[in-house]
This record gives C-alpha cells, structure tokens and sequence, in this order.
C-alpha cells in the first residue's frame, strides 16, 4: 500500500463507511438475492433465510442510500415497491463471486479449523479443571 494513501484500518476513513457496508452479512445477502432480479420487499424476506423485517428493512434503506439499490414505487394502491441492484451496485458482481466462490472452496476447511479449535478448547479446559481441583 502507497504511504498516502488513505488507511481502511483508521475508523475516520471515509472508504471505511463503503467497507462497513459492503462487509455486512445481510448486505451480501440482499445483494445475492436480487442477482436474479428484481424483488418485492416479501419476496426478500422468504428467500434470505433468518433475515428479521427491521434488518431487511435497515439494510435495503442503507443500500438506496448509498446508490448500490434502486427502489421503484409503483402509484398501485396498495403500493407495490420493487427493489433491484444499481449499476453501481453490479460494480460489486466480481467482489460477490469471489466471497462466494471463497465460500464454497473453503467450507470443509473452515469446519476442520472449527473441529479442531473446539477439541483444542475442550482439552485445554479439561487440562485446567484438573489443575484447579488439585
């Protein structure tokens, strides 16, 4: 990294409030689910799985904020609003396939890392009960 250039690890970083965003879970997610298209805010909530209303809602008012979704709102009574990705928010295709695919060629590394992390835990706890207790 160039030695002016701005530092995402300082949290008054102005390029730290667009990782903030992109790097959220539900943001990944939402983004996932509109790839195929465009979606109504229920069709969000039964497709993203453990998603509550309140963070869906959050989420896609953070995403029109920031330009990556678009809102459409149609003059229907009772109003239909459709959300769709932006295209500055298909900017971020390349950077979704590559968590993506990261995702699903590390998966069973992960586990075997978690596997191996809960027996170390498990061992080193046992190791200090039987210390304490003596």
């Amino acid at each position: 990294m160039k030695n002016d250039a701005p530092c995402i690890l300082d949290q008054t970083n102005a390029s730290r409030k667009t990782l903030d965003l992109i790097a959220d879970k539900w943001t990944i997610l939402v983004l996932f689910a509109l790839r195929n298209g465009k979606r109504r805010f229920a069709e969000l909530r039964r497709e993203i799985s453990g998603v509550t209303e309140k963070m869906l809602i959050q989420t896609l008012r953070d995403l029109e904020r920031d330009g990556i979704v678009a809102r459409k709102v149609y003059p229907t009574v009772p109003p239909k609003v459709e959300y769709s990705i932006s295209e500055l928010g298909w900017s971020l295709a390349p950077v979704l396939d590559a968590i993506s695919d990261w995702s699903y060629g590390n998966l069973g590394k992960v586990f075997a890392a978690r596997a191996a992390y809960e027996k170390k835990r498990v061992r080193e706890e046992n190791s200090f009960c039987k210390e304490y207790v003596r």
